[in-house]
């Protein structure tokens, strides 16, 4: 288990003030993550990749000439923020556009399209990719719904050493993505990991027993079996692997094909335990008439101290062999010889003050109902940092198991935010814009994205000049919803917090409707939504981490919708000691 630690929310935070630390020769603290410290060629794409934090030496220390521009990097598990994936892609950027690279999870594809978006609207031409090499997390005939594991290191190698060559940002997405066609990866684990300040791991296997096509974020695998020997489990993984030949050689046979071996441990297996398995990987390989290139077996992509292996097998053509061998020089990653400039100086990248947002003006009753919105963060904070932990175990059932932390996160940041807003006049929209930024940029993940949309919705609607209604609070919730449906895809069903917060907005709406003051309205849809998030425990999860492994979260409830109920109800207390939001609509 994970046993050096400070403040578990501050343990991503400070993993990366120590890497650069300790890895100025290759990068640069930035907003969000890091950068190269050595110079570009400018006039040349830049590849940005980047995912949560708790995977070393990916993502930061595949940073360096020859391999990433930067790594935008979230908190543990969880995807890095909007912002952070913006602010690593502008300070990575040579001039010749930016290519977006991670693993296909649903926090990271919000965040870094979200990210996309905006670079695109600053006339930053920029691109993504998103890796599917898992063959475990779904058919071969959904292989857009996979997620990225291990792979990422053949997919991010040679997108970088095209772009490190000169080539446009159009050629270089074309070789991302034949790289991706072209990979494929299937894992194993023994034991589960286990968080900073969690108490148990996020999954757990029966003695003698491993989990199959589990995930890197501490999912659980998709089967059981026994233990077998070295040589048995390197039989499992080969032939996995070998079933399924990408499409573009499938009708060739695979002998005299060439391909990179990348065996994974993915935490606590040893370095001797892993070339004991590769050395039958290796005959087995040779018996298929494979011809392996560079092989590579150690750490690449782990997930804490999770004792696991992976294999991964990268697909060869002439030029995806030159890509691959082209040299490199990262703090995890380095061959052949690299010269490479430091930067002139550091820049700091301390936000000025000109660049604090500036507080619109608001009426006096916009201000009043800006200090309730404060107290109904202040008690979101409370309740979620009271039931972190459980939240965390909730989550890690058939996901990942960060919830908790990321909520813990977001929250506090928003309650910070809300609180030098309310010192400097804001209103009640203001306040709570503030809070959504912050709240998405702090927490990360899906979690992230969707508060941040939901806080920013509701404050569109109370607006800086009328004091909050209970109509307006009504509409608020509604377009909250509404942009979450939206933007996150998920409909009531699919075992999300969606499924909390369309009840509550029906009762709401109802009770308000029906001439219910605020305080009382919102009381008996904060019931209707704890009912929500208990019946959630009979649903199959159709989106997310989870997804893959529907059956195992049966009988629990999902942890987003649990966190939306416990907010609600805890807001609902703020509303019974005195509020100044005004009882009719």
């Amino acid at each position: 288990m994970t046993r050096l630690f400070n403040e578990p929310t501050a343990f991503a935070d400070e993993m990366i003030d120590g890497f650069v630390a300790s890895h100025g020769r290759w990068v640069k603290r930035v907003a969000g993550g890091v950068v190269r410290s050595t110079r570009s060629t400018p006039g040349t794409a830049a590849l940005v990749i980047g995912g949560g934090s708790g995977h070393y030496p990916a993502f930061a220390g595949l940073v360096g000439q020859g391999l990433a521009h930067g790594a935008a990097m979230g908190n543990l598990f969880a995807s890095p923020s909007a912002q952070q994936v913006y602010t690593v892609a502008k300070a990575a950027s040579n001039g010749g556009g930016v290519l977006l690279g991670y693993g296909n999870y649903a926090g990271d594809v919000l965040n870094f399209n979200q990210a996309q978006d905006r670079l695109h609207a600053e006339g930053i031409d920029c691109r993504s990719i998103a890796v599917t090499d898992d063959v475990s997390s779904a058919p071969v005939q959904e292989r857009s719904k996979r997620r990225g594991i291990a792979g990422d290191l053949t997919v991010f190698k040679v997108a970088a050493a095209a772009a490190e060559a000169g080539l446009s940002l159009d050629e270089t997405v074309i070789i991302a993505e034949r790289a991706n066609e072209r990979t494929r990866s299937f894992g194993v684990a023994f034991t589960g990991c286990t968080l900073p300040g969690a108490e148990n791991p996020l999954f757990s296997v029966p003695e003698g027993r491993m989990a199959v096509g589990m995930g890197i974020h501490g999912e659980p695998g998709i089967g059981e079996s026994g233990i077998p020997t070295a040589d048995g489990l390197a039989e499992l993984l080969v032939a996995r692997l070998l079933q399924e030949v990408p499409e573009d050689l499938v009708q060739a046979s695979p002998a005299g094909r060439r391909v990179v071996p990348i065996l994974n441990g993915l935490g606590s297996v040893k370095y001797e335990e892993l070339f004991v398995v590769y050395r039958r990987v290796a005959q087995l390989l040779a018996d298929a008439g494979l011809e392996t290139v560079d092989p590579q077996v150690g750490e690449l992509v782990t997930s804490f101290d999770m004792a696991g292996v992976s294999l991964t097998l990268f697909w060869l053509d002439d030029e995806l062999e030159t890509l691959w061998h082209a040299p490199v020089d990262a703090p995890a990653f380095r061959r052949g010889a690299v010269t490479a400039a430091p930067l002139d100086t550091v820049v700091d990248d301390a936000v000025p003050a000109e660049a604090v947002a500036a507080i619109p003006e608001a009426s006096e009753a916009s201000r009043a109902g800006a200090i309730r919105v404060l107290a109904a963060l202040g008690a979101a904070k409370d309740v979620v940092d009271a039931n972190a932990g459980e939240l965390g175990r909730i989550d890690a059932i058939a996901g990942d198991g960060d919830h908790g932390i990321g909520m813990e996160r977001g929250v506090r940041a928003a309650v910070g935010a809300a609180a030098d807003a309310v010192a400097r006049g804001a209103g009640a929209a203001t306040t709570l814009h503030l809070a959504a930024d912050a709240w998405a940029d702090k927490a990360g993940g899906t979690s992230g994205v969707l508060w941040g949309l939901a806080l920013r919705a509701v404050g569109d609607a109370l607006g800086n000049t009328d004091a909050p209604s209970a109509g307006t609070v009504s509409a608020g919730v509604a377009d909250a919803a509404a942009a979450i449906m939206e933007f996150g895809k998920a409909k009531p069903g699919d075992k999300t917090l969606v499924d909390v917060l369309v009840p509550f907005r029906d009762a709401l709406a109802s009770a308000v409707d029906a001439g219910q003051p605020l305080t009382s309205a919102w009381g008996s849809a904060a019931i209707a939504a704890q009912q929500a998030a208990d019946d959630t425990a009979g649903m199959l999860p159709l989106m997310g981490r989870a997804r893959p492994h529907a059956e195992k979260s049966l009988g629990t409830p999902d942890a987003g919708a649990v966190s939306m109920a416990l907010i609600v109800h805890a807001i609902h207390t703020t509303l019974t000691e005195g509020t100044k939001i005004k009882e009719t609509a």
